[in-house]
This record gives C-alpha cells, sequence and structure tokens, in this order.
C-alpha cells in the first residue's frame, strides 16, 4: 500500500512538473505571437531597404497572398470555440452589436470622408475605402488585452464582423468605392468567402472532429498567424517602395528646397498622401469608436475594446481583396502600409491605457489578463 502511495506522489509530482513546463512554454509561445506590431515594423523597414527580400512572396502572388489569408484565418478557427463564442454573445448581446454596427459604419464613412479631403486618386481612394470596409483584425484582440479592455468582447466582434464581411465588405465597397471604378460585389463576397469564413469553419471543425490533434497544434497557431500576416503585409508594401521611394528621393535632392519645404513636398507626394490618409482613417476609428461607445453608456473595457476594434482593420484581407480584383497595384497600398501604421498605433494606445485604470468597471485588471 505504501509502495502504491508512494509511486502515485511521484507521478503526480512528475505531471504537475510536466504541465509547470508546459505552462511556461506555452506562455513563451504566447509572448513572441503579441510581438506582432515589432515584426510588421521590422518588415516594413526591410521592405525600404530592401524590397527584393520579399520577391519570393510576391512573385507567387496573389495565389501566395490568398493561401497566407486562408492558414491566418484556419489559425483563427483551431484557437476559437464556437460554442463558447455563443454563450458570449448571449451575454452581452447589445456591446457586441453595437460594437459591430460601429465597425461597418465609423470606418467606411471616414474612409470616404478622408479619401475626398486629401483628394487621393481614383486608385489611392478604392484600396483606403477597400480597409476601411474590412472587418476588425485579430491583433485587436492583443492589443485589447494589452490595454485592459474587455477581451472577450473584442474576440467575439472580431469572429461577428469577419463573418459578416461575406456581405457587408463587398456591398459597402460597392457602393462608396463604385464612383472610382467599377467594383464586381458578387466577386468580392465569393472571395471573402474563400479567404476568410471557409478556413475559420474549416478550423472549427477540425477542432471539434480532431481535438487531440488541434490540441498539439493550437499553441503554435497565433504565432504562426502573426508572422505569415507580417509577411503578407510587407510583401506588399515592397512591391510599391520603389516607385514611391524614388519619387522621394526626386523631392529630398532638388537642392533648391528648404527642409521645411522637402518635409512639405514629400507629405504632398503620393507617398506621403497614403501615409497621411492611413493615419487619419485609424485615428478617426480609435477615437470615435470610443466616444460613441462612451455616449450610448458602456463600460471602460468595452470602450477600450470598441475603440480599439473599430480602429484596427483586417489589412492582410484587404491586400488580397485588393491584388486579386484591382489592376492598379496602387489600390493594395493602403492595406499594406496600414499593417505598419495601424499596428504602431494601436500598440501605443494599448500601453497607454494600460496604465490608466478602468476604475468604473467591476473586473480587476488581474481577472482581464487572465481572460
Amino acid at each position: 500500500m505504501s509502495k502504491l502511495r508512494v509511486n502515485c506522489v511521484e507521478e503526480n509530482s512528475h505531471s504537475r512538473l510536466h504541465v509547470a513546463a508546459k505552462s511556461r512554454w506555452e506562455e513563451w509561445i504566447s509572448t513572441a505571437a503579441s510581438l506582432y506590431p515589432v515584426y510588421v515594423t521590422v518588415g516594413g523597414v526591410v521592405a525600404c531597404l530592401r524590397p527584393s527580400t520579399f520577391s519570393w512572396f510576391v512573385n507567387a502572388g496573389p495565389t501566395s497572398y490568398s493561401l497566407a489569408l486562408g492558414f491566418i484565418m484556419l489559425a483563427m478557427g483551431l484557437t476559437l470555440e464556437l460554442k463558447d463564442l455563443l454563450n458570449l454573445f448571449l451575454q452581452k448581446p447589445l456591446s457586441i452589436l453595437f460594437g459591430c454596427a460601429a465597425q461597418y459604419t465609423i470606418m467606411p464613412a471616414f474612409g470616404v470622408i478622408v479619401s475626398k479631403y486629401l483628394a487621393l486618386s481614383p486608385s489611392v481612394s478604392v484600396g483606403l475605402i477597400l480597409l476601411a470596409c474590412c472587418p476588425g483584425g485579430t491583433a485587436s484582440n492583443v492589443v485589447t488585452l494589452i490595454a485592459q479592455g474587455d477581451v472577450p468582447l473584442s474576440v467575439v466582434m472580431t469572429l461577428c464582423t469577419t463573418l459578416g464581411a461575406v456581405v457587408l465588405t463587398p456591398i459597402l465597397t460597392m457602393i462608396l468605392a463604385g464612383t472610382y471604378v467599377p467594383v464586381d460585389a458578387i466577386k468580392l463576397s465569393i472571395s471573402t468567402l474563400q479567404v476568410v469564413v471557409a478556413p475559420i469553419l474549416l478550423g472549427s471543425y477540425l477542432q471539434r472532429k480532431f481535438p487531440r490533434a488541434v490540441k498539439v497544434v493550437a499553441p503554435f497557431a497565433p504565432l504562426l498567424a502573426v508572422l505569415t500576416s507580417s509577411l503578407l503585409a510587407c510583401s506588399v508594401f515592397s512591391e510599391n517602395v520603389v516607385r514611391l521611394r524614388s519619387s522621394m528621393v526626386g523631392l529630398s535632392v532638388s537642392s533648391d528646397l528648404s527642409l521645411f519645404n522637402r518635409v512639405q513636398a514629400i507629405f504632398a507626394s503620393e507617398f506621403g498622401a497614403v501615409v497621411v490618409a492611413v493615419l487619419l482613417l485609424h485615428f478617426a476609428g480609435f477615437f470615435v469608436g470610443y466616444l460613441s461607445a462612451t455616449l450610448v453608456g458602456l463600460a471602460e473595457p468595452q470602450r477600450r475594446a470598441i475603440s480599439i476594434e473599430v480602429g484596427m482593420q483586417n489589412s492582410s484581407l484587404g491586400v488580397v481583396l485588393a491584388t486579386a480584383h484591382f489592376t492598379s497595384p496602387l489600390v493594395a497600398l493602403p492595406p499594406a502600409m496600414s499593417a505598419v501604421i495601424m499596428n504602431i498605433m494601436g500598440s501605443t494606445l494599448g500601453f497607454f491605457w494600460r496604465y490608466i485604470d478602468p476604475s468604473d468597471s467591476n473586473i480587476t485588471p488581474e481577472a482581464t489578463d487572465k481572460s
């Protein structure tokens, strides 16, 4: 009897050590996945300095872009429990519905306003509006966690807006950008269904059908997804770097211009116009998203979640749709630039909010972190 008891103790101790080691290992992978803004920023710098680094991926496009986004969405499906998300939806239906409505009204409206205000070229305007009509991105969930926002709300909003993108993204793009170039809403809808919704549903099916295998793979899914997303965004950005850089060099070498006038000329150029447009679009999403959630009386964690969710788009989807359905490479430039600019802005806002306690919340920061 004592021997059996000793064996049991030894087995339990070994099990606890194994779980602890596994937890630390998974925590390291999770931390690496949360560095998505760093990967995109570094990749953007590499794309500026040496665009040929991504030529192998660019030359295989747009097929490589579609496959990459499909893989990202599959990874998302593997990590989502649709049953749990449905329960969360039943717990906070009004907050979720309001957040989804804000996503598909605030950003599309400001996409049109910014493009008209800055008098952007037709191709860039279409790209900006297409970006504005995309659903929320998965990076928003990480930023919401950093900002001590309502993480479950952010996750459910991402899933709901992503599923809704099959109908809403094509229709809104056709209505708002159809004045610039012809937009085939049906083809956009089919592409969105193929590269976004189908992989998510496949991932959810695999999770139910092969739980053991998925349990082994799932910890790696977020990291692989953010690395693939970084590769996708930076590759499209590198396509446009050569031409944009040459126009900037032409402006910067003009010896008869002062430093201030050179900077002004660069921001007045095509490159500068895209940067300013993307900055204004995401700033409007963050600010108006937070303001609207405040006006309807939501608590601080929900305000932060909705602000971040509205302000951070699925730029990868914008890149794929732009390269697959529009002839001008400039249409894909706003979504590609957004991947870099949006993550820098969102991460900065997240870290700012991290040090401001959401005082009117009923949950503690510790509980939010654990979620």
